[in-house]
């Protein structure tokens, strides 16, 4: 049973028609754009029990994405992508559950959200990768509501296999303000998505994730798709796009793991300062 709170911001699951599926507690979804976190974060701290479990599902590197590694390499922090502490401290990593998202959708109207996706994939994973009891109930409950629930003991992989898709095409977009489709069939804008994700798959590859990514037959279906990512449409809105967690944390993590990346390099650089100038950098 899911229930939106006022619309916007976060969704609450009531746990099951059993109790103790979650330990008699509430799970709270949040599914807002990344620039809001630390207010949701403040928002909702006094609401929580220590051991409400709290789904961040968001687009690019998540901020949790560093914490409860084996073994980190120098520089992992990352950050920028908690400014301030506010969600480790608010939240802590201890409730945290990551959660990547697959559903193609469109802002209609204030409150009016349409999905244009025939399927909704919703990959969770706890920080450390352990399955846990927790994750498996909320997996279970998801699929129950209608949305494929999927619990993963390698979230970070489930990051870069979604993250090769927005890098693969949101940048591009945000820069010709055309789906997907057009972006696509271009032959010349085609090859800087190949090697985009192909700069990707390194980058994955040398912080030790696996990602079974075809880019070929990724190119292919998305010359049949239409929809805008969803950072474009935040450009064409006046809403704060996503250039923090979606553009600028790959390339850190680029530079951590020594890889080279001349393509994105060059198309985040672009993106960047279409976000900058139109002020709407988050």
């Amino acid at each position: 049973r899911l229930e939106a709170e006022q619309g916007t911001i976060i969704a609450q699951v009531a746990a099951s028609d059993d109790p103790a599926a979650l330990g008699a507690q509430d799970l709270v979804l949040v599914t807002v754009k990344t620039p809001a976190l630390p207010s949701v974060a403040a928002a909702i701290a006094p609401l929580l029990r220590a051991d409400t479990p709290v789904v961040f599902v968001i687009n690019g590197i998540p901020w949790w994405y560093a914490d409860n590694l084996a073994n980190p390499p120098p520089g992992m922090q990352l950050d920028h992508l908690d400014q301030g502490g506010a969600l480790h401290r608010e939240i802590g990593i201890s409730r945290t559950i990551g959660g990547v998202i697959y559903a193609a959708c469109s802002v209609i109207a204030p409150g009016v959200v349409r999905r244009t996706s025939l399927h909704n994939r919703l990959i969770i994973g706890e920080v450390d990768d352990v399955q846990t009891p927790r994750l498996a109930a909320i997996a279970g409950l998801l699929t129950a509501a209608g949305i494929t629930g999927e619990a993963s003991t390698d979230i970070r992989s489930a990051v870069w296999a979604k993250l090769l898709l927005n890098l693969g095409n949101a940048p591009i977009a945000v820069l010709t303000g055309a789906g997907l489709n057009a972006n696509a069939s271009d032959p010349a804008i085609a090859n800087a998505m190949r090697a985009i994700c192909g700069e990707a798959i390194q980058i994955a590859q040398k912080l030790g994730s696996v990602v079974d990514f075809d880019i070929e037959a990724w190119l292919t279906s998305t010359r049949k798709i239409a929809h805008k990512p969803s950072i474009l449409q935040d450009l064409e809105l006046g809403r704060p796009m996503e250039v923090a967690t979606m553009f600028d944390a790959p390339q850190d993590l680029a530079r951590i793991a020594r890889v080279g990346t001349p393509t994105m390099d060059l198309i985040l650089a672009l993106a960047r300062l279409r976000a900058k100038s139109a002020g709407l950098y988050g």
